[in-house]
């Protein structure tokens, strides 16, 4: 048989069914920057204020956030980054290998309605920020109170859909210029409205040393009492959260799509700049603009909503933040529904089922109690799909282990997994059972669910035929893997390296942007150090206002104008 006949069968499937190409592999470099555009966005402003009304205190959120965030990175690195380096495999080509058409489908129907709810909360907190230039009122009820702000979701949701349609590589591109800025205006923001805070409470604009910012935390950020007046949640479920808050991603192994390409498993540390510069930094920034802003308008923070405190933390900026860090999210995770939709109806093209699930988002999306229950629906979608997690956790890493047989259910050509359905129904109970008997956190819910998924499949997974042996099978396998690999490395010789654009023109355009973010964090430098009493506050604070809205033009400009060079000098 010729090489062509050989390989005849892999030209008919798209990459993803395929293992990742060893050329196409990226260091650690990459998943660093992919990670830090990704988790700085959005729901950092709604989480930071959640954590203020949920009543945390000062210490709890110091400490809970990085514990709990290093949790997260550790459940990244040792059983995400091992199967995804592994397998070179996303979660949905394997888990069709290892449990079927049927619950691949059933699977992708749990996606569609996770991401179509998640991108729905973006669009929700980028539409604030609009409803605020328009001066519409905030919508703090679980309904629309306002038509014009239900026109401004439609309106901003289509824009969503249109480039989640056509333009999603350009996205993740761009999602690589905002990742900087983003970190950027979540500090600045922070520190621009920490003087005022410290005004109220302490009667200066800068507190004198660690105590005093502890006690201006305690007393009017992180108080330790919620919205209602009762005590609030403590460091424990604080810990929890914020290791719950990506699930979906570690535990329930989403992310096996990204670290795939990885070099090496340890890259799974990579997301630290994520979970610390998104999950930590920006957390703790947003819940000192909420509070800074709740003091400026003379309301509580409950009282507010993303774009009322991007506003007073960051003046026009703060619009464009809203704006660009809900779109950003709000077109990946929509882009992910659509695919999800696509291959249950797969009749269907892409854009088609992105069209149709991306109108019933922006139905959704008109409801703002999607965006402000924000941190309980995470930990629910991580909890819906973690026992799935579980399953393929158990038949790769625990399989070989025991003498079971990995794939065992493609070898029997079985359409139909009864172990990995059941398993995934039953985890649901348990772990759905938990929360309404109320025995834990529901933040920690996770960890027994997936233990217990662990055990129940591999159970049923031995009654029946993970047991047996199929040397036949494992070996046609094993030279099917090794045609992928030849086939591979035949393609990756058609294939020419993009070259890196290194012209003079480009690193000065690069330098003007990196320039603009320097600025803009001096200024507001300025505005916490160099204010010595209310006066001379106010009026810095107006300078940085009208100066890192200068800065924030000038970067976009200069940083896509940079990015547009690159890719015409990768082409030539």
């Amino acid at each position: 048989m010729s090489k062509n006949n050989d390989y005849a069968a892999f030209e008919n499937l798209n990459e993803e069914q395929l293992p990742v190409a060893k050329h196409k592999l990226h260091d650690w470099t990459h998943f660093a920057g992919l990670y830090a555009a990704e988790h700085v966005a959005a729901t950092e402003f709604v989480i930071g204020a959640t954590f203020v009304a949920l009543g945390a205190k000062t210490m709890d959120i110091i400490l809970g956030l990085l514990i709990g965030n290093i949790l997260a990175v550790l459940s990244w690195t040792f059983i995400t980054s091992p199967i995804a380096v592994e397998t070179r495999l996303s979660l949905y080509t394997y888990l069709n290998k290892i449990a079927g058409d049927s619950m691949t489908k059933l699977y992708n129907w749990a996606n569609v309605i996770i991401f179509s709810v998640i991108s729905a909360a973006m669009i929700t907190v980028s539409a604030t920020a609009v409803r605020f230039a328009f001066d519409i009122p905030a919508q703090l009820n679980w309904y629309p109170t306002n038509m014009w702000f239900v026109i401004i979701v439609f309106c901003v949701g289509l824009v969503v859909v249109s480039i989640a349609l056509y333009g999603f590589n350009a996205v993740s591109e761009f999602s690589g210029i905002c990742a900087p800025w983003l970190f950027v205006m979540f500090t600045s923001g922070a520190m621009v409205l920490l003087p005022a805070l410290s005004l109220d409470v302490l009667g200066t604009t800068l507190p004198y040393g660690w105590n005093d910012l502890i006690s201006l935390g305690d007393r009017s950020i992180w108080t330790g009492v919620d919205s209602a007046g009762e005590p609030g949640i403590g460091l424990v479920e604080v810990i929890g959260f914020a290791w719950a808050a990506n699930t979906i991603t570690h535990f329930g192994l989403i992310d096996m799509a990204l670290l795939r390409f990885a070099k090496k498993k340890s890259y799974g540390l990579a997301t630290s700049t994520g979970m610390m510069f998104g999950h930590y930094v920006a957390w703790i920034a947003a819940g000192i603009m909420g509070a800074g802003a709740a003091v400026i308008i003379g309301k509580t923070i409950v009282e507010l909503d993303p774009g009322d405190v991007a506003f007073y933390a960051l003046g026009w900026s703060g619009f464009v933040i809203v704006i660009v860090a809900g779109w950003t999210t709000a077109i990946t995770n929509l882009y992910r529904a659509g695919l999800a939709a696509q291959a249950i109806f797969y009749n269907h093209s892409r854009k088609k089922t992105t069209i149709v699930v991306g109108l019933i988002t922006i139905a959704i999306a008109c409801f703002p109690f999607v965006f402000s229950q924000i941190l309980p629906l995470l930990t629910y979608a991580g909890l819906l799909v973690v026992p799935v997690g579980g399953i393929v956790f158990a038949e790769h890493q625990i399989f070989p282990k025991i003498g079971y047989t990995r794939y065992w259910s493609s070898y029997r050509n079985l359409t139909f997994s009864s172990p990995a359905i059941i398993s995934w129904g039953l985890g649901l109970v348990f772990g759905f059972g938990l929360n309404a008997l109320n025995v834990m956190s529901f933040f920690y819910l996770f960890i027994p669910t997936w233990m217990f998924t662990i055990i129940v499949y591999t159970i049923l997974a031995g009654k029946y035929g993970a047991k047996n042996k199929y040397p036949q099978a494992e070996e046609k396998e094993r030279l099917r893997n090794e045609k992928i690999v030849a086939y591979q490395e035949e393609k990756s010789k058609l294939e020419t390296t993009p070259k890196k654009d290194t012209t003079p023109l480009s690193k000065v355009i690069k330098l003007v942007s990196l320039t603009a973010l320097i600025i803009t964090l001096i200024l507001a430098g300025i505005v916490l150090f160099d204010s010595a009493n209310e006066n001379s506050y106010v009026e810095n604070r107006e300078t940085f206002y009208r100066y890192a809205f200068i800065c924030t033009v000038t970067y976009f400009v200069t940083a896509y104008w940079a990015l547009l060079r690159g890719k015409s000098k990768k082409l030539s």
